[in-house]
């Protein structure tokens, strides 16, 4: 993949009236890589894409393709597709005219619009015969692969995606995530994808970016964000975690009001004075039994119990608040509610967030 910027945005704003939904958007993102902005209602996500895509216009700042600026570039001249959660098919055409309708706008002949019909139902693993099929007879799976192949026909340098997944039912949106990952590697083509699902973001994306309040809170693998969040928003945005106060003591030792830390344990990035959040994922928290010896240990009463697929979710009430242990159901401890248990995690499965609250 090219790592030079195919599309770069600087200084992006949008406001509506007093209301400022994109606050000085800075943006890279390469040639053939999938990326995903992911971020809560009113983040500012779906005002983006309709700016990107020549929807709305920008109130100031630019955005570049190639170098070229296309802000200014009415929407139907821009070499870009949005693919619509709504998906926008015309449901009193068959699948073939759907395809072709872009290919009809570009006044293509007959003949050659058909055959690239017949290649991108190919590309989408849709039967040759469905070509004659109504779009109201095919089922959802179908019509989102329908609603792509009439994208791809534009023949477009970037296809935008406005949460076209989340309106179906879990296993045929868990279906369609592997197949738009395959999709993309098989096209070449840079997908950006928004989406309110963490799950999808993870499961499809080179690169995920977090939307808080119209600015951008972090942009990386999703194995970094999930990992080492910058924030306690990206923390908590990014599936159960488990944040605990510490401050820096000397020598580089860490002090903590709920945590019993090993004195000997230290944190590179925690300066004497300074104030954070350690952070631990429910998957490296432990039961804590005699004789066992942790960095960080805390004590609290078990609150709930809860299973989920292969793993089990415990819920402990400790003095600092509520803390989540996870473990693997062939590992499935028989505890009560209220019984008291110590937990415990190490510093190497840990994330120091600098001046957190």
């Amino acid at each position: 993949m090219d790592s030079s910027p195919f599309l770069r945005l600087r200084g992006v704003v949008k406001t509506f009236g007093s209301f400022t939904a994109l606050d000085s958007i800075d943006l890279d993102i390469a040639e053939g890589e999938f990326f995903t902005i992911v971020g809560p209602s009113g983040s500012g996500k779906s005002t983006l894409i309709r700016l990107l895509v020549g929807m709305d216009d920008l109130t100031s700042g630019e955005i570049r393709l190639r170098d070229q600026r296309i802000d200014d570039t009415p929407a139907n001249t821009r070499p870009t597709c949005m693919v619509f959660q709504s998906l926008a098919l015309f449901p009193h055409m068959t699948v073939g005219q759907n395809i072709e309708f872009p290919l009809k706008l570009r006044k293509e002949p007959p003949d050659g619009r058909k055959a690239k019909a017949l290649d991108l139902l190919d590309l989408l693993r849709l039967p040759q015969s469905y070509y004659d099929k109504r779009i109201s007879q095919c089922s959802g799976g179908e019509k989102q692969r329908v609603a792509l192949a009439r994208a791809l026909a534009f023949d477009p340098e970037i296809l935008f995606f406005d949460e076209p997944l989340s309106a179906l039912d879990y296993r045929l949106r868990k279906t369609l995530e592997k197949e738009l990952k395959d999709l993309h590697a098989r096209t070449g083509k840079t997908f950006v994808y928004i989406t309110h699902s963490l799950e999808e973001a993870m499961v499809m994306s080179d690169r995920i970016a977090i939307m808080k309040e119209g600015r951008i809170e972090q942009i990386s693998e999703a194995d970094e964000i999930y990992g080492a969040p910058v924030s306690r928003f990206v923390a908590e945005f990014m599936g159960e975690v488990n944040l605990f106060d510490v401050r820096g003591a000397s020598g580089g030792a860490v002090s903590s009001d709920v945590l019993e830390v090993n004195p000997t344990v230290k944190l590179p990035n925690l300066k004497e004075g300074a104030r954070g959040l350690l952070m631990v994922r429910p998957e490296y928290m432990r039961f804590a039994d005699a004789g066992d010896a942790f960095d960080f240990t805390l004590t609290g009463v078990l609150h709930g119990e809860y299973a989920l697929g292969s793993r089990i979710q415990y819920e402990i009430d400790t003095p600092g608040g509520m803390v989540t242990l996870e473990n693997l159901r062939e590992d499935r401890r028989p505890l009560s509610e209220g019984q008291e248990i110590t937990l415990g995690f190490n510093a190497e499965n840990t994330h120091f967030i600098d001046g957190a609250t």
